[in-house]
């Protein structure tokens, strides 16, 4: 989904930037862009996906830490650990990405 999602970006950006059809069109794409990026079934389906996200990258976290052990670096498994407990105490209403975590 991911690949599929990206790929379309950049279809969309090169032709914005490719295009000859002047600014009106350009501000036709861009207004259509702001309305489906404030669609709340897309607003709903962006933040499931970085929620899963995060869900996958914690359990990947644990299988990698439980085969490499010790070798992580101190400063790489300090600024994961610092990340899960803000994140688990609900300090921060908003991830890197500017999703919300709920």
């Amino acid at each position: 989904m991911r690949y599929r999602l990206t790929f379309v970006v950049g279809l969309a950006l090169g032709y914005v930037l490719g295009t000859r059809a002047g600014r009106e069109r350009y501000e036709q794409l861009r207004k259509t862009a702001r309305q489906v990026s404030q669609n709340p079934a897309v607003r709903n389906t962006a933040e499931s996906a970085a929620q899963q996200g995060r869900v996958i990258a914690g359990k990947a976290f644990h299988v990698v830490s439980e085969k490499v052990g010790d070798r992580v670096p101190d400063s790489v498994s300090e600024r994961v650990r610092s990340l899960r407990e803000r994140n688990a105490n609900g300090t921060r209403t908003e991830d890197d990405w500017g999703t919300s975590n709920t």
